[in-house]
């Protein structure tokens, strides 16, 4: 990397991001030099917030040696019940359940808090050798066979591909020229993480109300991630609340089965939305993760679609360079559009239906999906695909996401 020219410039320090460049290290043999820049990369792993990770997420951290470094913090969820009733109903009757395996011992998701995460792929990345810049990527060129950055210390690198990791307001898909479409909803999700006095044992819990579902994901210890859908407005209101008030109003969603509660991490507010990008790929340009597609949290698939593409993306292009085709060829990115887009704009069109139908107060529409959640779990043929879905490992799966190694 002397002269400033490199094989793949990775724009964005995120789950994706990092996973792709220790993937694209790792199934080249170090073959592929690697450059990764982000301007937060020193600021990433104190982040406070965590996420599920979908069983096929797992097996590409352990495929990728990531894993071992987070295992003892990850809280597997061993079942789920969801829930549908307006907010001051005494009771929640449980319509839906979920065992949380997708084969013996092996669940169908876990929960992880985001900086040790961020943290072990870090250590990983340098490990594989990755060339880890905490600047920005700024303007850049398309020349022959290249794509010229300029980062935000004045220096230059010469890629044969660029990859946009760089989130929802991509800079890099902004320069390209990308179009994105979808909406905003007039919603926010909070996120904080709480204790509670008796154990969860594992359970994960979808309560949906009126504003929108309310989500109680279990962590390690006696403690659960909050992901909590209100109105734009009310959003806002809520988390200005001082701790005490703020307490009580989510005590009224959460509910007395655990125990009293307590605030165990800071609190924040996302604006929601549906925005797919028009193309994944551009000249010698490849976007992943939020910088390709931001969808509604209801079904807890985003951090994992992102983790799908970096899975794809680096196949498309291990594959190829095998081949001895160029790792920006024209046809490296279309097989790796062709895998991702539509399964993109399938889970997007699910998340907004879903969404459109529980974030309401219609009585008519609550009798109708509560029959069908009924049905639902009455049938288990249905119960264990849905289940695969959730789990990531339904449709054509990258080798990572199975287990295999590039």
């Amino acid at each position: 990397m002397a002269d400033g020219k490199i094989d793949i410039l990775i724009a964005g320090g995120g789950f994706a991001g990092l996973s792709l460049a220790i993937a694209l290290r790792q199934g080249s043999g170090g073959a592929l030099s690697v450059a990764l820049a982000d301007p937060a990369m020193d600021r990433a792993s104190g982040d406070p917030r965590a996420s599920a990770i979908a069983a096929a997420a797992r097996r590409l951290f352990e495929t990728v040696g990531v894993w071992p470094a987070i295992a003892e913090g990850a809280q597997p969820i061993l079942d789920m019940v969801v829930t549908d009733s307006r907010l001051d109903h005494a009771m929640r009757p449980t319509f839906l359940t979920f065992d949380g395996e997708i084969a013996p011992g092996e669940p169908f998701a876990h929960m992880i808090e985001n900086g040790p995460m961020i943290a072990a792929l870090l250590d990983k990345a340098r490990e594989e050798g990755v060339d880890l810049r905490p600047l920005a990527v700024g303007q850049f060129v398309n020349e022959p066979a290249r794509v010229t950055a300029r980062l935000s210390d004045g220096g230059v690198l010469s890629a044969r591909l660029l990859v946009a990791a760089d989130g929802a307001r991509s800079v890099i898909r902004e320069q390209a020229g990308i179009a994105i479409h979808g909406w905003d909803y007039d919603q926010a999700g909070i996120v904080t993480t709480i204790a509670h006095e008796r154990d969860h044992n594992g359970r994960a819990e979808e309560h949906f109300l009126p504003a929108g579902p309310f989500a109680i994901l279990p962590l390690k210890g006696k403690r659960s991630s909050i992901v909590w859908t209100e109105s734009k407005a009310e959003a806002a209101r809520l988390v200005a609340l001082p701790d005490a008030e703020f307490l009580a109003e989510l005590e009224q969603r959460f509910g007395l089965h655990l125990g009293d509660l307590a605030i165990a991490g800071p609190r924040r507010a996302f604006p929601l939305g549906l925005h797919v990008a028009r193309s994944f790929i551009a000249e010698r340009i490849a976007l992943i993760g939020d910088a390709a597609h931001v969808i509604h949290p209801i079904a807890g698939q985003g951090l994992n679609m992102g983790l799908r593409d970096a899975a794809a993306l680096a196949e498309s292009v291990i594959d190829g360079a095998r081949l001895g085709i160029d790792v920006g060829a024209v046809s490296v990115l279309e097989r790796y559009q062709r895998w991702r887009r539509f399964d993109t704009m399938a889970m997007g069109v699910a998340t907004d239906s879903l969404n459109r139908l529980f974030s309401n107060n219609s009585d008519v529409l609550r009798l109708v999906r509560d029959v069908g959640l009924g049905l639902v779990d009455r049938m288990p043929n249905l119960k264990d695909f849905f289940i695969r879905e959730a789990a990531g490992l339904t449709g054509d799966v990258p080798k990572l996401l199975k287990g295999e190694a590039l």
